[in-house]
């Protein structure tokens, strides 16, 4: 049997019909980025509204911070809460609560909002797990999502202790950071104002909303039904990242790359200046960190620019929680919110100069999980669940035997 003949008209003919199929128009790409975006969006909210209804029904979060006194268990504490319910402002709400009721102090307090930093960047993680079959993009996304955890943690390994050893030297037990942030909550005396709506809250209410209905419909706790709705959270995550990273490939990555590298991410400045804006526009930081993450893995954004935007996120998120603040007439909130503001601060001030830290420790943990995925669920399971347990744990043996 004779084979066709490649140079054939009609042979050309199918194979430039078969490339105009594949090669989809790009202000088509650009439409269809923009609902992966929107359901990616909405995924984070609805997964929150699921968590949030959980912990709100359940007493074990409470319970968690019941034994605020200690440094350790808060700070634990607050990863814990904040890995569950995946948003360090309902844990930053939580504990600003139980320092108004009393039964949280605030030389304590802070040692939870430093654990919610930590916590809060679990979300990315859970996102770099959806481009775990491409490994390359998998290396580069997860590593993108260490940069946000390390960054945290490394700052923690400093305040933590500044805090805790300097709390010993004052009568009520705060720290050196803490009566920094209370001496500022004096000076600024600001007016109360009301918190604004996250307009990403306001355009992906519908979304939230028809999930919270199905939800009612299949169960009837409110525990249960927090839990249904974080799974459709997560199922749609998943499927909005899986279809983005997807778009992303080809004619729209060409697009994008030239105008991410030339003008958003052309330097460390801007892109930290990028990270806090956009941060301040959404009002939530776990929401730009997380979307950073496919775009680093798609190679829009470069690794090096990563850092910089997640501490302009870091601190664009403290906004929120000043202005959130400034609306609650107990004295130890606004304390708390600008501790989390110098927090951020400090972190960004010691690890920017000695950025190749956090960058190599990610770089490099970034490829061994790439080599072998599970790497990746040892440290997702280990620093946000298995630790923060065993830890609490080990204190309150350590303090029972005392």
């Amino acid at each position: 049997m004779s084979k066709p003949d490649s140079s054939s008209p009609d042979t050309n003919r199918a194979a430039l019909t078969r490339e105009d199929i594949r090669e989809v128009p790009a202000w088509l790409r650009g439409i269809y980025a923009g609902l992966c975006l929107y359901f990616f969006l909405a995924a984070l909210n609805v997964l929150g509204s699921g968590l949030g209804t959980f912990g709100r029904a359940s007493d074990f979060l409470t319970q968690l911070f019941a034994y605020g006194e200690n440094p350790f268990i808060a700070l634990l504490a607050g990863v814990l809460v904040t890995m569950i319910v995946q948003s360090s402002s309902f844990t930053s709400a939580l504990i600003v609560t139980l320092v108004a009721s009393g039964e949280m102090t605030l030389g304590t307090a802070v040692f939870a909002i430093m654990g919610a930093n930590i916590g809060t960047a679990v979300t990315g993680v859970i996102v770099a797990l959806a481009n775990v079959r491409i490994k390359r993009n998998f290396r580069r996304s997860f590593t993108a999502a260490l940069m946000h955890d390390f960054f945290n943690i490394l700052t923690v390994a400093i305040v933590f202790p500044l805090e805790f050893i300097s709390g010993f030297f004052h009568e009520a037990g705060r720290g050196i950071f803490t009566r920094l942030a209370g001496w500022l909550a004096d000076l600024i005396g600001m007016e109360e104002v009301a918190r604004p709506d996250s307009p990403v809250k306001v355009i992906t209410a519908p979304v939230v909303d028809g999930a919270n209905g199905v939800a009612t419909l299949l169960t009837t706790t409110p525990a249960a039904q927090g839990l249904v709705v974080a799974g459709l959270g997560m199922l749609l995550m998943f499927a909005a990242l899986i279809f983005m990273v997807q778009n992303l490939r080809g004619a729209l990555l060409r697009h994008m790359d030239g105008l991410f590298r030339t003008y958003f991410f052309r330097s460390d400045v801007r892109a930290y200046g990028v990270g806090l804006v956009s941060t301040v526009l959404v009002q939530s930081s776990t929401i730009t960190s997380s979307l950073m993450v496919p775009l680093a893995g798609a190679g829009v954004v470069r690794l090096r620019r990563v850092l910089p935007f997640m501490m302009g996120a870091n601190l664009g998120t403290t906004v929120t929680s000043v202005l959130a603040a400034t609306a609650n007439p107990v004295a130890a909130a606004m304390t708390v919110a600008l501790f989390h503001v110098i927090f951020n601060l400090t972190g960004t001030a010691v690890w920017y100069p000695l950025r190749y830290i956090p960058l190599r420790i990610a770089t490099w943990y970034g490829r061994l999980a790439a080599r072998q995925t599970r790497y990746a669920f040892v440290f997702l399971i280990g620093v946000f669940l298995v630790i923060p347990l065993l830890g609490i744990g080990a204190t309150e043996l350590f303090t029972s035997l005392r």
